[in-house]
This record gives C-alpha cells, structure tokens and sequence, in this order.
C-alpha cells in the first residue's frame, strides 16, 4: 500500500497537493480532491531539481 503525505502547511482542507514515495525511487503527486485519479510520476532526479528550485524561491507567481 502506498502512503501518500500532504503538507503541514496545508491545514485539514481537502484542497491539496499529496506526495509519495514509490518503490525504485519515483515521486508521485496527486489530488488530495481526487484520490483515485490519476497522479503525476517523476523521476528521483526531476523531483529533486524541482524540490531545490522550490526551496530557493524560484517559482514566483506573476
């Protein structure tokens, strides 16, 4: 079974980003509103490189 994880920051609303951790490394990203839908997979290198462009604040929004 696989566990998937929701931030801290994202309080009890269901309105959420989930993420988990596959078996060989892959990181999925799901729909917290949608469960049983489809999910987003990357790659151990992609979701790393994400994670470190997130941490230094590159994704402003306009």
């Amino acid at each position: 079974m696989t566990t998937w994880f929701k931030s801290s920051y994202s309080g009890p609303s269901q309105d959420c980003v989930e993420v988990a951790h596959f078996d060989g490394g892959q990181v999925g990203v799901r729909d917290s509103k949608n469960p049983t839908g489809p999910a987003l997979t990357f790659a151990p290198t992609a979701w790393d490189a994400f994670l470190a462009h997130a941490r230094r604040g590159e994704f402003v929004r306009p």
